[in-house]
């Protein structure tokens, strides 16, 4: 868990941040909108990012005979 130090010191980043868009303008703020959608799509499209599988061995039907 983080702590209550890092949370407010990230609550003053989304603050400040949130400050400077208001300033831009409409036009940067579309654009900065845009690049938005764009990395939330790429990133919903992406996926199996987990670990990866192991398949498990098949069952030997046969284990008295040889390879």
């Amino acid at each position: 868990m983080p702590s209550d130090e890092e949370i407010t010191r990230i609550r003053r980043l989304i603050s400040r941040i949130k400050a400077d868009v208001d300033e831009l303008s409409d036009e940067d703020r579309a654009q900065i909108n845009e690049a938005v959608g764009v990395v939330r799509r790429a990133r919903n499209s992406v996926v199996g990012l987990g670990l990866p599988s192991v398949r498990q061995p098949l069952p030997d039907i046969r284990p008295d005979r040889s390879a």
